[in-house]
C-alpha cells in the first residue's frame, strides 16, 4: 500500500489524524508527558490535570474513544479544528468555476472555521469557499496528465494555530481522447496471389483512457477505388489484423486505400455517453505476379513488300506486351509457319524478307504468318506465357515479266512451256472477221494490273490480209487471227500464208516483247451434202438431267476436203434449242437445261439434226427423245385432320395421300409412318394403309394443352431413290371429363403459432385437382369435427387453375393459453372435396398439427459446467478456439448472444494489471478464441472473463442472464532459460586440505517456468586450470556438482570430485551449466574462478609442547591465529619436529597452517610474522600455548641421482683445479700473511663495540636483515669473499651468526635482553682502531643468501 501519507497513520484502508502534522510541534501525549521536542516549547493547560488520574486513563484502554473529547477540553481551554476527509474524486471533464468538492471540518468549540489551501504544485488547480469550504476548479484537468494530486488544506478557527492537512484527490477518467494510431503511416505490399483469408497488415490504435473507453475496434470505413466488389475485399478483425476476403487482381487494381477506422467502447463524458474515434489510412500496394498471357498490340497485323525486294527488307514490325504489367517479363517472338520466306527478330518483333521474293511464284500475293509471342519465364502455374497473332503480308507485283505466248485454252491453260510457232487454217475467200480456225494462242503476262497490260499487232508479208484480235490484253487473253482482206487469201495464189504475232509490254522497255510465227493454210472451198447414217434415231434421257449430260453422239459424212469436208451439227427447230442442244463439231447431242425435263409435264421430244459442211451445204435426220421418270415428286396429302373426343376414349382414323411419280413404280408406292413426339408413344399407324389408332383411351389431364388438344405428326414417305417424303399433323381435342379426387401436396402439415395470439393466422394447407377444367378442378376445404377443431377457422383460395389453398387461422373469439394445455398442440383433420356438379363427393383428407408457442419471457442462464476446466497453454500454442461456453433459455424460442463485460488479470494470487485484456475474445456464440500471441504464463497465469449472455427474442421480462466468471488457467510451458544469479563473493581453496565431497564453490540458478520446466539441473561441463604464466591445462573429473532447492531456486554446490594437486599455483576456471527438467530443454552456461592456495603458503608453527598437546589446544590456537590475522586458519597437518640442526630453542612438534583470505589471498611468512607481533595479547597467548618459532615451509632437497651428478662434476672440476690453486697459494701465502693477521685483529676488536645497535630480523624465517649485507650482529657489511683468516684463529670463537631458524623471544625476554650493558666495555682508543680497521675494507659487493645453509655450517 505504500508508505503513510504525510500527517495521516495508516492503519488498515483507514486513514486517521497522526499525533504530530508536519510543522508544527505535537501535543503532549499522556506516556511522555515530561519529554519535549527540540525547537518545541511546552505549554501547560489552563488547567492541570492530577497524575493519578492520567495513570488511571492509562489503565482503562477500552474507554478512551468515549473520553477523548473530555481529556482535550481538560487539558485545553479552546481545541483546533478536526478535519478527517483524506481522499476525494473529481471527475476529469468538470469545467471552470464548477464545484469539485465540499471540504467538511467541525470544531469542538463551534468556533467558525475558515477554510484555505496552502499554495503548492497542485493548489494550481482549486480555489475553496473560506466560508463554506466549497472548492471549486480553477484550471482544467487532465488525467492523462496528472491523475493523482494532492494538496495542503488549512483550517482555522481564529484562536488556535491553524490545521494543516494533505488531502489526496483522485482524477475521475472521462472519455475525453480519441483512439491514436500508431507506427503511422500505414503502408504495405500484398503480392497479387496472396491466398484469400490471410493477413495482410496490423494496424494498433492506443487510447489513453481507462475501461471500456480504453477497448478500441475497428471497422473499414471506405475502400479506395469505391466499387462495389472492392467494398468486401478486405476485413479487419477485432485485433486490428486486415484480413484478404477475395482473390486480388492486378489488372483491375495496382493500389487499394482502406479508410479504418478506430472507436472505444464510449465512456462518460459532460453529463453523456460519447464514443471517441479516429481514422486513418492504409495504403496497400498490389505486387504483380506472372498470371497473365502476353497480347499483341495494335490487331490486326496487315504489310506489304515488293516482290524482289533484297534480302532483309523491314515488312513491319508486332508488338507484345506482358499484361502483368507490374512484371513485364521479356518477350520473345517466333513465326511458327515453316517455309515462308520471312523471319523475324526474336526481341524486336521486326519481320524481314528471308528469302528471294517472286510474286508469280508464290501461292498467294498474301502470305499469313503466324507470330508467337512467348515471355522469357513461366507463369505462377509453371506453364509457358504465350500468345499468337496472324500477320497478313502482302506482295506488291514488279513489272519484271514480258508477255509470252501459250498453244493451249484459255479455261486449260498452265502455262508451263510457251510457244513461239502456230499453225492455223483459213478457207478461202472467206468472209472479214473470219478467224483462223485451229488456232489456240493464250497470251500471258504474270504480272498484275498495269504492269500486265501488253499490246499485240502482226508483221510480215501477209499480215495486211489479216489482223489481230484483241490489239490490247491485262494479264491472260485468248488470241486470234482475223481475216482482213478477203481477196488476199485465195488458195490460187498461195496455199500457205505466214505472219508475225508481236506482243509488246510497253512498261518493260529492256524486256518488252515476245514473238511468235504463225502458219496459215488456205482451205479450198466445198462441193458435197454431209449424210447421216440413219434418217431416224430414238434417245433416252432421265428427267431433272444435269445440264451437259450426253445423250448421243449421232455424225455425218462429207468427202470434201478441207473446209468443204469440216461439218457443223444444228439442232432444230429453234425451240427444243432452249432444252438440247448439239456440239457443232462432234454431233454430241446434249443436255443443254436439265430443270426443264420433267416427266410428269412431257415425256417424249422430237428434233432434227442438221448436218452443215464448210459450203453450207446440210444434211438432216429425225431425233425421238423419250424423257425417262426420276423420283422428284412429294407425295400429296389429301384432306386434314381434326379430331374430338371425350377423355377415356380411343381414337382411329386414315391418312390418305398420292404421289405424281410414273405409275406402278417404287417413285409412286406410299408408306406412312408416326414422327416420333410428345404423343407418339400413344397411337400406331398401319405403314401401307394409313390407318392410326390410339394405343389406349385418352387422358385429358395428360395434355399439357389448356383446350385439350394434342397433335400428332405423321409422315408419308414413296419408295424410291432419293426418298421424299411429307408431314401431316393429326389435331385431336380431348374433351375433360372430371375423374379425378383431390390430392394435397403434403402428407401432413405442422404449424406454430404463439399463445394468446387470438385470430392469428395459423398456415395454409395446399391442394390440387388434376382436371384441367374450372369446374372439374374446384377444390373447398373444412375441418372435420375433432378435439380442439373448433378453435380454428379454414377458408379456401383459389391459386391457380387446379391449385387451392386452404388457409387456417385462430377463431377470433377463443384464446388459446399454453400454460392451461396439457398437450401443447393440437391433431386436426382438414378436409378437401371437389364440388363439380356431375361428380360431387370426392374427397380427400390431410392431418394438420399446430404447435402452440411459449412467449418469451424467461431470462437465459449459463450453464456452470462449462465454466470450469479451462486450461490454455502460453506463447500462442492454442490460436483460435480453445472453450465454448454453454447457455441455456427455459423459453421454446431464444435466440443468446454472449457479451463480455471485464477481463481480470492475476499472477500468484495478485492482480496483474492490464496485461491479458486482448488474450480471449468471447464471440456472440460462446466460443472464446485466444487471440494473442503474447500469452505469458509469466506475466499472468490466471484470466478472469466476467461475462452475461442475452435472449435476443426476450418478449417481456429480463433479457441478461446473471453475470458469470469464466477461469482461464494459463499453463506454463517451457518457454525460459535457467537464470545464474550474480556471485559477490570470490571462491578460494587449498588443494592439499580439499578432501574429496568438500565444497569449494556454489552457484545459484532460477528459472521462471514451473513445474519441471522451473526445476534445474547443474552439471560440470569442463574445468580448466590457468597457470600464473597463462598456459591454460584442461583436467576432467576434478570436480562435481550437487544440485539442492531452496525457496528461491537451486544451488549447485561445487564439491571435490577427486583428489588435487597441491603444487599446481593458479586458477581453476569451472564452467558449469544449468539446465530445465522439460522439453524442450533450455540450458545456461556460467564460469566460475577457484583460486588456489599453493604449498609456498604452507607455514611451519613450531611448537615446543608435544603433537598430542597441540591437537588439544588446537580450537585455541586456531582462535588466536585468527583473531590475529583476520584469515582463515587452515591445518594441513601436525607432525613431530624431526631436524638435527642444533638451535638455542628445541622444537618438539610442527603445524603446518595455511592463512587464507576470501578474496583469494594467502600470508606468506613475514607477513604472518609481523601481524602476531603487531598484537602483544595474541603473541602472548600463543607462547603459552607453546609457538616457538615461525618458518617457512620444508624446501624440497634435491634427490640422490642429482647429487651424485654434483658431487662427479665437482670431483673432475676439483682435480683440474687443485693444481693450480696448490701452485698459487704456496706462491702468496708467505706475501698475505702478515696483512691477514692484522684484519682478524681488528675484526675481533669489532666485535666488542657498538653496544647502541640492537639488531633483528626484518623478516622472520630468512637470513634478511634491517640493513643490506649488513652483518647480523654489528650491522655491518661483511663480504663474505674475503678471507679473513678463520683457519688460523677461530678454534675459541664461537658462531654468532646461528639465525637460520626465528627464535620467538618472549616480551620479558626483550626487556631483559634490554637493560643489560654492553658485555665488552670498550675505550677511545679501540674506537679509533676499529675506525681504522672499517676505513681500510674494500667497496661493498653483493651478498646471496642460500636458505639451505647457514652460519653454522661455514
Amino acid at each position: 500500500m505504500g508508505p503513510p501519507r504525510e500527517g495521516t497513520s495508516q492503519r488498515g484502508m483507514h486513514e486517521v489524524p497522526a499525533a504530530a502534522p508536519l510543522g508544527r510541534c505535537p501535543p503532549v501525549s499522556w506516556s511522555q508527558s515530561s519529554a519535549v521536542l527540540p525547537g518545541c516549547k511546552r505549554r501547560r493547560a489552563a488547567s492541570s490535570i492530577p497524575v493519578r488520574w492520567l495513570q488511571a486513563l492509562g489503565r482503562m484502554a477500552w474507554h478512551p474513544l468515549l473520553l477523548l473529547p473530555f481529556l482535550l477540553a481538560a487539558a485545553s481551554g479552546n481545541t483546533a479544528p478536526i478535519f478527517n476527509m483524506t481522499l476525494v474524486y473529481v471527475p476529469e471533464d468538470l469545467q471552470i468555476g464548477e464545484p469539485a468538492f465540499q471540504l467538511t471540518a467541525y470544531d469542538l468549540d463551534g468556533d467558525p472555521i475558515t477554510y484555505g489551501i496552502v499554495a503548492g504544485e497542485d493548489s494550481f488547480y482549486f480555489e475553496v469557499n473560506p466560508q463554506t469550504g466549497v472548492v471549486t476548479l480553477k484550471n482544467l484537468l487532465d488525467r492523462e496528465t496528472r491523475a493523482r494530486l494532492s494538496i495542503l488544506v488549512s483550517l482555522s478557527d481564529g484562536i488556535n494555530e491553524a490545521v494543516i492537512k494533505r488531502l489526496t484527490i483522485i482524477v475521475e477518467d472521462r472519455n475525453d481522447n480519441a483512439p491514436i494510431f500508431q507506427n503511422l503511416p500505414y503502408e504495405t505490399s500484398v503480392l497479387e496471389n496472396t491466398t484469400v483469408g490471410s493477413i495482410i497488415y496490423t494496424v494498433f490504435a492506443n487510447d489513453s483512457d481507462t475501461g471500456a473507453a480504453a477497448k478500441v475496434s475497428y471497422s473499414i470505413q471506405e475502400v479506395i477505388p469505391d466499387t462495389t466488389k472492392n467494398q468486401w475485399l478486405f476485413y479487419i478483425l477485432p485485433n486490428g489484423s486486415v484480413v484478404l476476403n477475395n482473390s486480388l487482381d492486378y489488372t483491375m487494381n495496382t493500389f487499394f486505400q482502406l479508410k479504418i477506422l478506430a472507436q472505444d467502447g464510449g465512456g462518460p463524458l459532460g453529463n453523456q455517453t460519447v464514443i471517441q474515434s479516429s481514422t486513418t489510412f492504409l495504403s496497400i500496394t498490389i505486387i504483380d505476379v506472372p498470371n497473365l498471357d502476353p497480347r499483341f498490340l495494335n490487331e490486326p497485323y496487315a504489310g506489304s513488300v515488293p516482290e524482289g525486294c533484297p534480302v532483309g527488307t523491314t515488312v513491319l514490325t508486332v508488338t507484345a506486351m506482358d499484361r502483368d504489367t507490374g512484371v513485364n517479363d521479356k518477350i520473345s517472338y517466333s513465326i511458327t509457319n515453316t517455309s515462308v520466306p520471312f523471319a523475324i527478330n526474336d526481341t524486336t518483333g521486326t519481320i524481314i524478307v528471308s528469302q528471294l521474293l517472286d510474286r508469280e511464284q508464290l501461292p498467294s500475293e498474301e502470305v499469313l504468318l503466324q507470330v508467337m509471342a512467348r515471355e522469357s519465364n513461366l507463369d505462377i502455374y509453371g506453364n509457358v506465357a504465350q500468345a499468337s497473332t496472324m500477320v497478313t503480308v502482302s506482295v506488291t507485283d514488279v513489272n519484271d515479266n514480258k508477255p509470252q505466248f501459250y498453244q493451249c485454252s484459255i479455261s486449260n491453260c498452265y502455262f508451263n512451256d510457251t510457244q513461239s510457232n502456230f499453225t492455223g487454217s483459213i478457207v478461202e475467200h472467206s468472209s472479214s472477221k473470219v478467224p483462223v480456225s485451229n488456232l489456240n494462242i493464250v497470251a500471258h503476262d504474270p504480272d498484275k494490273g498495269i504492269n500486265g497490260t501488253f499490246e499485240l499487232y502482226l508483221q510480215g508479208a501477209s499480215a495486211s490480209a489479216f489482223t489481230v484480235s484483241p490489239t490490247r490484253i491485262v494479264g491472260t487473253g485468248e488470241v486470234q487471227i482475223l481475216v482482213q482482206n478477203p481477196s488476199a487469201v485465195d488458195y490460187e495464189l498461195t496455199h500457205v500464208m505466214v505472219v508475225q504475232l508481236i506482243a509488246n509490254d510497253t512498261g518493260n522497255p529492256t524486256d518488252c516483247c515476245s514473238t511468235a510465227t504463225v502458219t496459215i493454210d488456205i482451205i479450198d472451198t466445198n462441193d458435197h451434202i454431209p449424210e447421216f447414217p440413219q434418217s431416224s434415231y430414238n434417245l433416252r434421257v432421265p428427267e431433272n438431267s444435269p445440264d451437259g449430260t450426253i445423250i448421243a453422239t449421232i455424225t455425218a459424212y462429207d468427202p470434201d476436203s478441207g473446209a468443204g469436208g469440216q461439218i457443223t451439227y444444228y439442232l432444230l427447230p429453234e425451240s427444243i434449242q432452249d432444252i438440247f442442244m448439239v456440239n457443232a463439231t462432234s454431233g454430241v447431242v446434249l443436255v443443254r437445261n436439265g430443270s426443264l425435263l420433267d416427266r410428269e409435264l412431257r415425256s417424249v421430244y422430237y428434233a432434227n439434226l442438221q448436218a452443215r459442211d464448210g459450203g453450207n451445204m446440210t444434211g438432216t435426220t429425225l431425233l425421238e427423245i423419250t424423257v425417262l421418270d426420276e423420283n422428284d415428286e412429294k407425295p400429296v396429302i389429301i384432306g386434314s385432320y381434326f379430331i374430338s373426343v371425350e377423355e377415356g376414349q380411343n381414337v382411329s382414323t386414315q391418312i390418305r395421300a398420292i404421289d405424281n411419280d410414273e405409275e406402278g413404280t417404287p417413285n409412286s408406292e406410299l408408306g406412312y409412318r408416326i414422327v416420333p413426339g410428345p404423343y407418339s408413344n400413344n397411337f400406331t399407324i398401319n405403314q401401307i394403309t394409313g390407318e392410326m389408332h390410339s394405343i389406349e383411351p385418352l387422358d385429358r389431364e395428360a395434355v399439357d394443352d389448356e383446350e385439350g388438344q394434342l397433335v400428332v405428326t405423321v409422315e408419308v414417305y414413296d419408295h424410291g431413290v432419293p426418298q421424299l417424303s411429307m408431314m401431316v399433323n393429326v389435331t385431336i381435342t380431348v374433351a375433360d371429363v372430371n375423374d379425378n379426387t383431390p390430392v394435397f401436396l403434403q402428407q401432413s402439415y405442422e404449424f406454430f403459432v404463439f399463445e394468446g395470439s387470438d385470430g392469428s393466422f395459423v398456415g395454409d394447407v395446399m391442394a390440387t385437382d388434376a382436371d384441367r377444367t374450372e369446374i372439374n378442378s374446384r377444390i373447398s376445404f373444412q375441418l372435420e369435427r375433432s378435439t380442439g377443431s373448433s378453435n380454428f377457422l379454414i377458408s379456401s383460395i383459389r391459386l391457380g387453375p387446379g391449385n387451392y389453398s386452404g388457409r387456417l387461422s385462430l377463431d377470433p373469439d377463443v384464446s388459446v393459453d399454453y400454460d392451461t394445455m396439457q398437450d401443447k398442440f393440437f391433431s386436426l383433420v382438414v378436409l378437401a372435396e371437389n364440388t363439380a356438379a356431375d361428380n360431387a363427393g370426392n374427397i380427400a383428407n390431410v392431418s394438420v398439427r399446430v404447435n402452440i408457442l411459449d412467449v418469451n419471457d424467461e431470462p437465459p442462464t449459463i450453464l456452470p459446467s462449462s465454466l470450469q476446466g479451462v486450461s490454455v497453454s502460453e506463447n500462442g500454442t492454442q490460436q483460435g478456439l480453445v472453450h465454448t461456453v454453454v447457455a441455456s433459455d427455459p423459453d421454446t424460442n431464444h435466440s443468446l448472444v454472449f457479451e463480455e463485460l471485464s477481463v481480470a488479470c492475476y499472477k500468484g494470487g495478485s492482480s496483474a494489471g492490464e496485461v491479458c485484456w486482448d488474450w480471449f475474445v468471447l464471440l456472440p456464440n460462446g466460443s472464446v478464441l485466444a487471440n494473442s500471441l503474447d500469452i505469458d504464463y509469466e506475466l499472468c497465469d490466471l484470466v478472469l472473463l466476467t461475462m452475461r449472455v442475452e435472449d435476443l427474442y426476450t418478449q417481456k421480462g429480463n433479457q441478461y442472464s446473471q453475470n458469470e466468471t469464466l477461469q482461464i488457467q494459463i499453463t506454463d510451458i517451457n518457454d525460459n532459460a535457467p537464470v545464474f544469479l550474480p556471485i559477490s563473493g570470490t571462491f578460494v581453496m587449498v588443494p592439499e586440505i580439499s578432501p574429496v565431497d568438500l565444497q569449494v564453490a556454489t552457484v545459484k540458478a532460477t528459472d521462471a517456468d514451473s513445474g519441471l520446466g522451473g526445476t534445474i539441473f547443474f552439471s560440470i561441463i569442463s574445468v580448466v586450470f590457468v597457470q600464473e604464466d597463462g598456459t591454460k591445462r584442461p583436467f576432467e573429473n576434478l570436480f562435481k556438482v550437487v544440485t539442492s532447492a531452496d525457496e528461491d531456486g537451486y544451488i549447485g554446490s561445487i564439491q571435490v570430485a577427486s583428489n588435487l594437486d597441491s603444487s599446481l599455483k593458479g586458477t581453476y576456471q569451472v564452467t558449469v551449466e544449468a539446465r530445465d527438467g522439460a522439453a524442450p530443454q533450455h540450458a545456461t552456461q556460467t564460469t566460475l574462478n577457484i583460486f588456489t592456495v599453493d604449498q609456498s603458503y604452507r607455514i611451519h608453527l613450531q611448537f615446543v609442547t608435544t603433537v598430542d598437546e597441540v591437537q588439544s589446544n588446537l580450537e585455541s590456537i586456531r582462535v588466536a591465529l585468527t583473531s590475529a590475522t583476520k584469515a582463515g586458519v587452515y591445518v594441513a597437518a601436525i607432525r613431530s619436529y624431526e631436524d638435527s640442526r642444533a638451535t638455542q630453542v628445541q622444537p618438539k612438534s610442527v603445524m603446518e597452517v595455511y592463512f587464507v583470505y576470501s578474496n583469494g589471498t594467502a600470508l606468506d611468512v613475514n607477513q604472518l610474522t609481523l601481524l602476531i607481533h603487531s598484537d602483544p595479547l595474541v603473541l602472548a597467548n600463543l607462547i603459552n600455548l607453546g609457538l616457538a618459532i615461525i618458518g617457512p615451509g620444508e624446501v624440497t632437497e634435491p634427490s640422490k641421482e642429482k647429487e651424485m651428478i654434483g658431487v662427479i662434476a665437482g670431483l673432475a672440476a676439483f682435480l683440474v683445479l687443485v693444481i693450480l690453486i696448490a701452485i698459487l697459494a704456496l706462491v702468496l701465502t708467505i706475501r698475505s700473511y702478515k696483512r691477514k693477521l692484522s684484519a682478524m685483529k681488528a675484526l675481533k676488536a669489532a666485535t666488542t663495540l657498538s653496544p647502541a645497535v640492537v639488531q633483528g630480523a626484518g623478516i622472520p624465517g630468512t637470513n634478511k636483515y634491517n640493513a643490506e649485507r649488513a652483518n647480523p650482529m654489528l650491522n655491518l657489511s661483511l663480504d663474505p669473499s674475503h678471507d679473513l683468516g678463520f683457519h688460523e684463529e677461530t678454534s675459541s670463537l664461537a658462531s654468532i651468526n646461528s639465525l637460520d631458524e626465528n627464535k620467538v623471544d618472549s616480551p620479558m625476554e626483550d626487556n631483559f635482553k634490554a637493560q643489560r650493558g654492553s658485555p665488552h666495555p670498550t675505550d677511545s682508543t679501540e674506537d679509533e682502531a676499529l675506525a681504522a680497521a672499517l676505513n681500510m675494507k674494500e667497496p661493498p659487493k653483493m651478498a646471496y643468501i642460500n636458505a639451505a645453509f647457514n652460519t653454522t655450517d661455514l
